[in-house]
């Protein structure tokens, strides 16, 4: 299962690797693709929203939607 999140804060690429690390690392994640031109996250596999946006927030960032 794929889902794309807006990610509000990103500005650089060492937000880009936070991001991708915090989220990554989660259970159920398979792939975790994170645009800074567009500021998204693309999450492949089965964690849920929750545990997604807990990761981005230990990241130090915010899920701002879903596309």
């Amino acid at each position: 299962m794929s889902r794309t999140y807006l990610i509000d804060g990103m500005t650089c690429q060492h937000c880009v690797g936070s991001v991708r690390r915090e989220v990554s690392a989660l259970d159920g994640v398979s792939a975790a693709e994170v645009d800074l031109e567009t500021r998204t996250l693309t999450v492949e596999g089965t964690a849920t929203d929750e545990a997604i946006a807990g990761a981005v927030a230990e990241a130090g960032y915010a899920v701002a939607g879903r596309r």
